[in-house]
């Protein structure tokens, strides 16, 4: 499985700003996020999960 946060934001018509600002991070955090360069932390992990409402692991490949 591969990171689906970007299609999950897509679905939802939200930018990356957009993301962030609900987050409280900056855009290039989600760009990094997305892009897998940047392993989000436990809690920013579990706001993104909140936020589209889905487990963590529906978000990210635990396995990567």
């Amino acid at each position: 499985m591969r990171n689906s946060l970007p299609d999950r934001r897509a679905e939802r018509g939200w930018s990356q700003a957009e993301l962030a600002e609900r987050l409280g991070v900056s855009r290039q955090t989600i760009i990094s996020i997305e892009k897998g360069r940047f392993d989000p932390s436990l809690p920013l992990a579990f706001r993104l999960a909140d936020e589209f409402g889905v487990a963590i692991e529906d978000l990210f490949d635990p396995e990567r």
